[in-house]
């Protein structure tokens, strides 16, 4: 049995999670509650991760794997291996499209991080609004390709983090700036894996 330190909050947590039932690997894997506040180190996590972040998978031999990205990677290997296209243009795309939905993440993360301070920094909560405005004008841009393109590991980053948007931005309104983006994941979000991973607060 594997064991992951897990938050319900966590928008990388949930990425490992729809990977893991997509794969069909949830039966495999222990959930830990884990808290990994940046400014209060959690001992016990350190312990299988030393910088102190979730999501940390432990394999039943003790080897821990992070960050979100490898132990994605290392549950697709697991499973059948569809989420991570091979070769060709596929897979260049979907690992783009996993890399741009981590970093709209980064940048949320960090703009909700100054929002939440005591003397925010307008210009660096400027800065990331202008980020993630331009993200979306991108992925508008490339609603109808991520409709047509096999669903990948791309597709989970991409739609994780707008759902962090949603989770965290509400006021914020990302649908109405990107409304092919929110028609593609208005239908995404059908999908089991998706819906059975939804952040809640807890």
């Amino acid at each position: 049995m594997m064991k992951l330190h897990w938050s319900p909050k966590s928008p990388y947590v949930r990425k490992v999670m729809v990977c893991a039932h997509e794969l069909g690997l949830t039966d495999q894997i222990e959930l830990v509650r884990s808290v990994a506040a940046m400014l209060k180190p959690n001992a016990r996590l350190m312990e299988d991760n030393p910088l102190s972040k979730i999501p940390t998978l432990v394999l039943a031999d003790g080897f821990a794997l992070f960050d979100s990205v490898v132990i994605c990677e290392y549950l697709n290997d697991l499973g059948d291996g569809t989420l991570f296209p091979r070769e060709g243009s596929d897979k260049w795309q979907a690992l783009r499209w996993h890399a741009f939905g981590d970093g709209l993440l980064d940048a949320a993360i960090l703009w909700r991080n100054e929002r939440e301070r005591a003397q925010p920094l307008q210009t660096l909560i400027d800065a990331f609004e202008l980020k993630t405005r331009a993200s979306l004008r991108q992925l508008d841009d490339e609603a109808q390709a991520l409709a047509e393109t096999p669903f990948s590991i791309g597709h989970i980053a991409v739609a994780c983090a707008l759902g962090y948007l949603d989770y965290r931005f509400d006021a914020f309104g990302w649908r109405g700036l990107a409304p092919r983006l929110a028609e593609w994941e208005a239908e995404l979000r059908k999908r089991p894996s998706l819906q059975q991973t939804e952040p809640i607060d807890g």
